[in-house]
């Protein structure tokens, strides 16, 4: 699956794009001016996702990357 059509599902699951996750995680303490929190692990930041959002790992982690500025 390209990384594309991991955005295009969490999109349709959840109504949220990775600048609206961003902008949660920045509300959370994940991130901070659009950068990770150095002693954030990723864990914690998939872990999140995977409660609040019902997120599986795959999709999870495309998020994560979106954070650390992959997007291919």
């Amino acid at each position: 699956m390209s990384f594309q059509a991991y955005i295009d599902n969490i999109k349709a699951k959840t109504g949220k794009s990775p600048e609206d996750f961003k902008k949660i995680a920045e509300a959370k303490g994940f991130l901070v001016n659009g950068k990770i929190v150095p002693t954030i692990k990723a864990t914690e930041i998939t872990n999140w996702l995977k409660d609040e959002f019902e997120l599986g790992h795959g999709h999870a982690m495309a998020i994560y990357a979106s954070f650390k500025g992959k997007t291919e």
